[in-house]
């Protein structure tokens, strides 16, 4: 029998962390009074949207501007206070009173790197705290089923140093019968399609997303290498 005081949050920390490209990003944990915790890291993309959420980095000369130390500070000075008491059980609540402790449009206030992390490491927590994995503790009994793949298998633009405004020429395994076959699907056509990049005499390096990213002639050409 899980006690419901044992799902109350009692602690939440961060720290800044490098995510795989050796950017800066937050890294939040919350820990519940029964001993559980959860964990996340929100690293972003390499290209952000005009109308996107705010993700709050330091500016100045450290890590290029992308340090994420106010990020931090508003998780331990602004957003824990607020936190601790609440159920981890009550996402939307947690949620909520962040919101509205940020009080702006697009998380301009306490960072959307600062929100999202918390977010995450609160979801993550419950599950933990209620012995159940992630996937079920948010998708309930009936989370059996795994998403369609997209595999990315040709990158451009902010992605690649190449001549192609597309970041992502990405292949769809319709029809497969499950997640299994989509990923045969998917393998054998990135293989496929390295050599005949190679074959072209194209290069075969990787971007930033793990897709190919040879020079080509135009963003018609990526869509006719694919269809070959």
């Amino acid at each position: 029998m899980i006690d419901s005081l044992d799902l109350v949050i009692d602690t939440v920390v961060a720290r800044e962390v490098l995510d795989s490209r050796g950017t800066p990003t937050v890294e939040a944990e919350v820990l519940l009074e029964g001993g559980a915790s959860g964990r996340a890291i929100v690293p972003s993309g390499a290209s952000t949207g005009a109308h996107e959420a705010h993700e709050l980095r330091d500016g100045g000369s450290r890590y290029f501007g992308k340090g994420v130390t106010q990020a931090v500070n508003n998780i331990e000075e602004r957003i824990a206070p607020a936190l601790c008491g609440l159920s981890a059980l009550d996402q939307g609540a947690v949620d909520g009173a962040m919101a509205e402790l940020d009080g702006s449009d697009n998380k301009s206030s306490l960072g959307a790197n600062a929100v999202l992390a918390v977010s995450l490491a609160t979801a993550r927590a419950a599950a933990n705290g209620v012995g159940l994995p992630l996937y079920r503790y948010l998708g309930g009994p009936m989370a059996t089923l795994l998403p369609v793949p997209l595999m990315n298998v040709i990158n451009g633009g902010a992605h690649a140093s190449n001549n192609m405004d597309f970041q992502e020429f990405m292949l769809v395994p319709h029809g497969a019968s499950s997640f299994r076959e989509a990923l045969r699907m998917g393998a054998e056509v990135f293989h496929t399609l390295k050599g005949l990049l190679h074959s072209q005499g194209l290069s075969t390096s990787v971007g930033d997303e793990g897709g190919f990213a040879p020079n080509l002639a135009s963003n018609d050409a990526a869509g006719e290498l694919l269809v070959q």
